[in-house]
């Protein structure tokens, strides 16, 4: 039987990828940060386990619950926006968002990527458009493209570390999610959809890659 495993599974874009790994008749292990999610995971078919990524002994117990797994998908999707105004951040605001969406994933990573490259399986990060240096058309939400830079760096660190995993950044377009807003053109279902297309059909490479939900690649 596969195995997906989902870092940040409570609502959203990760919630709709158990759903749909699920359907699917994978095994699905997925993580949340609060009791009741992680029963509401469990009571969907999932094995569940509760994970605030920004708790540094939370992320080593993972560690030791996932030993024996080789997840044929792993996909880190947790991750926050923070703060809708730009201008000059306060140091809340940064390290709430660099801790999540960074410091999180430098502990992470080195975590998964060797159960993944033991499956030849599949790594992704939940990065976005927005934090693309050589793609970038604009510069709001100035401290979230930050971050999600400096998560594709982490990323493409992991990649030469780990060759046997093909490690992959995601832009998941712009959903209609409690980030992306009710105003967003894309439905939770169809970029989760689209997620899983591409990473089923991308080839094995020891090479990351940037892709769009529909499989476009992006610029690093």
């Amino acid at each position: 039987m596969a195995l997906a495993l989902i870092i940040g599974a409570s609502r959203g874009i990760g919630l709709e990828l158990v759903r749909q790994y699920l359907a699917d008749g994978w095994r699905v292990i997925a993580t949340a940060r609060k009791k009741e999610d992680v029963a509401m995971l469990a009571g969907m078919g999932a094995e569940a386990h509760r994970l605030d990524v920004t708790n540094v002994e939370a992320v080593a117990g993972l560690g030791w619950t996932l030993d024996s797994e080789a997840p044929d998908v792993a996909i880190l999707n947790a991750g926050i926006y923070g703060p809708r105004s730009d201008g000059f951040p306060t140091q809340m605001d940064f390290d709430a968002v660099m801790h999540t969406n960074v410091l999180a994933a430098m502990r992470l990573l080195p975590i998964i990527a060797p159960l993944v490259s033991a499956a030849g399986g599949k790594l992704a990060v939940m990065s976005s458009r927005m934090g693309s240096l050589s793609e970038r058309d604009g510069s709001g939400g100035s401290l979230y493209r930050a971050s999600k830079a400096a998560l594709n760096s982490v990323l493409v660190d992991t990649a030469h570390q780990f060759a046997g995993a093909t490690c992959v950044a995601l832009h998941p377009g712009w959903v209609r999610t409690d980030m992306g807003g009710a105003g967003a053109t894309l439905a939770v279902e169809d970029s989760a959809r689209g997620i899983r297309r591409v990473l089923a059909e991308l080839p094995a490479s020891e090479h990351p890659v940037y892709r769009d939900y529909d499989g476009t690649p992006i610029g690093w």
